[in-house]
């Protein structure tokens, strides 16, 4: 069966890459599977090995984007403030180039895009997360409001996960809404630091309750994951799980804390 053809004018669709062509590739490719096309495309490249950067721009008259770069790798946040400052339509989304698509994503998209139209106190709508939110109500189209409670009694410390770098639709004037993205610090602490900013100037957001079916998270053994997280946070010895808990909850207090007093 034949998908209709998805039209999305008004969105530009910004991927950050740094090393992963054949990811890069897959995912553009994947798109066009689905017969989903954006006003414009942006890569923005965060100085990627001369192979990768010649593979990418024969991609280019392959699929028409704008190919954002720098000399030097500069981390997560410059590549995705350099690829937002390129973007010129009103709406953005935000994906990785590890990620791809679902034939489900042009009825799920078209729906985001309505409500976010809709309704301008929404920043961001969500469709890929490793785990629920913990305070959400139920809105519509399978989306659920995320609601964000500052009182240590919501003692979830999943709850900060307002804001995250996995795929997204969002207003392109975020960077002028929550501040530029910290550079010159780890991919982790650059996403918890736009969260709290995310928090701090009361941004609102959905998620997609079915959130592992819009976007698949594709990591091959030729292009591996480029974030390497510790191993301890999955163990399941009973120390680890101990030690974990109690570190859980002191995360809770530091990022409360980080809350009323980070600037």
């Amino acid at each position: 069966m034949e998908l209709p053809v998805c039209e999305f004018h008004k969105v530009s669709l910004l991927i950050t890459h740094y090393n992963r062509s054949r990811s890069l590739e897959r995912l553009l490719q994947s798109f066009e599977n689905i017969q989903c096309s954006f006003g414009e495309i942006i890569v923005s490249d965060d100085g990627s090995k001369p192979e990768h950067l010649a593979y990418i721009e024969k991609l280019q008259n392959q699929f028409n984007f704008t190919l954002v770069t720098t000399p030097v790798n500069k981390g997560l946040g410059n590549n995705i403030n350099k690829g937002q400052d390129a973007v010129t339509l009103p709406y953005t989304l935000y994906v990785q180039e590890d990620f791809e698509p679902s034939t489900e994503f042009p009825q799920c998209f078209k729906n985001s895009l309505d409500i976010i139209q809709e309704r301008p106190d929404l920043d961001i709508i969500r469709f890929y997360a490793y785990f629920d939110y913990p305070y959400a109500r139920s809105y519509r189209n399978g989306f659920t409001e995320m609601v964000f409670h500052s009182s240590p009694l919501y003692f979830n410390h999943l709850k900060f996960y307002v804001y995250s770098d996995h795929p997204h639709l969002r207003r392109s004037n975020f960077l002028q809404k929550f501040g530029r993205y910290p550079e010159g610090v780890k991919g982790d602490e650059t996403e918890y630091r736009m969260a709290v900013s995310f928090i701090k100037k009361k941004g609102r957001g959905l998620l997609y309750k079915d959130y592992t079916q819009i976007f698949y998270q594709k990591n091959s053994s030729a292009e591996p994951s480029t974030m390497n997280r510790s191993e301890w946070r999955s163990s399941n010895n009973a120390f680890i799980l101990f030690v974990r808990a109690i570190y859980l909850k002191f995360k809770l207090l530091k990022w409360t804390f980080d809350l009323a007093f980070m600037k």
